[in-house]
C-alpha cells in the first residue's frame, strides 16, 4: 500500500464520522435518543483514533490536496455541537422556551469556538472548553439536576469557551496521560452503558460516568493551578 494510499484512507475514517452524524440525526429525527447517542459515541471514538493514525502516515506530507485538520473540524462540530443542540431542543430537556435558547446558545457559541485559532495550548491541550456538548447533553439525559440546574450549568460551560481555562486532550495532552486515557475509556464505556439501557441504567453506571466526567472536565484546570503555583 502506498503511502498516498494510507494517507487518503484516514482522510476517509475522518470523513466516515459525517456518515456516523447522520445516523445519529436520523435517530433523533425519531427521538430514539439513545441509539442517537450510540451513533455519536461511535463518532467519539473514530475521532478519538483518527488523530494517531493520521500522524503515523503523515497524512499532511502524502495527501495534502485535503485538509486533514479542517475535516477534522467539521466532523466535530456536527456531532459535538448540531446534534446534541438538536437533541436538547427536540427532548425539551429544560421546557420548551428555555430548550430552544440553549440550543441556540451550543450552536453559536460553539461555532465561535471551533474558528478560534487559539483553541490549542503548547501541550497540546484545549484552551477553553472545547465545545464537547455531546458529553454534556449525554451525562444531562443520565442525570436529572432539574431546569434551572441545567440551565446554569450550560451557561457556565458556553463562558468557560472563552476563557484561557485548560482542558485536556485525553490523547495528545501528555502530562498525566496515564490516567487521562483510562479516563476517558471510563467515560465511553459508562456513557454507552446508560444509553444501551434507554438512560435507565444502574446507579454504578451513573456514578462511573459523573466520576470520569468530572476528572476530564476538571484535570487540564488543576494542571493550570499546579503549574502556576510551581511557577
Amino acid at each position: 500500500m502506498t503511502p498516498f494510499v494510507k494517507a487518503f484512507s484516514i482522510h476517509i475514517l475522518t470523513a466516515t464520522g459525517a456518515a456516523l452524524a447522520l445516523m445519529a440525526m436520523l435517530a433523533a429525527g425519531r427521538g430514539d435518543w439513545p441509539m442517537m447517542f450510540l451513533w455519536l459515541l461511535f463518532a467519539f471514538l473514530v475521532d478519538g483514533i483518527d488523530g494517531p493514525l493520521a500522524r503515523r502516515v503523515d497524512v499532511a506530507r502524502n495527501a495534502p490536496q485535503w485538509d486533514g485538520v479542517l475535516l477534522d473540524l467539521i466532523v466535530d462540530y456536527l456531532t459535538y455541537v448540531i446534534i446534541p443542540a438538536y437533541a436538547m431542543v427536540e427532548a425539551e430537556l429544560i421546557g420548551p422556551g428555555w430548550s430552544l435558547a440553549a440550543g441556540l446558545m451550543i450552536c453559536v457559541t460553539g461555532a465561535v469556538y471551533f474558528a478560534d485559532t487559539r483553541m490549542k495550548t503548547e501541550d497540546k491541550s484545549f484552551s477553553g472548553f472545547p465545545a464537547c456538548w455531546n458529553m454534556v447533553i449525554l451525562v444531562l439525559f443520565a442525570v436529572d439536576i432539574g431546569s434551572w440546574g441545567a440551565m446554569l450549568l450550560m451557561m457556565a460551560i458556553a463562558l468557560a469557551q472563552f476563557f484561557p481555562l485548560k482542558f485536556i486532550h485525553p490523547v495528545r495532552t501528555r502530562r498525566w496521560r496515564a490516567l487521562n486515557l483510562p479516563m476517558v475509556m471510563l467515560w465511553a464505556a459508562a456513557a454507552t452503558w446508560e444509553a444501551w439501557l434507554s438512560f435507565d441504567a444502574p446507579a454504578t453506571a451513573t456514578a462511573l460516568l459523573l466520576v470520569s466526567t468530572f476528572y476530564l472536565s476538571l484535570a487540564g484546570i488543576a494542571q493550570q493551578l499546579v503549574q502556576d503555583r510551581a511557577a
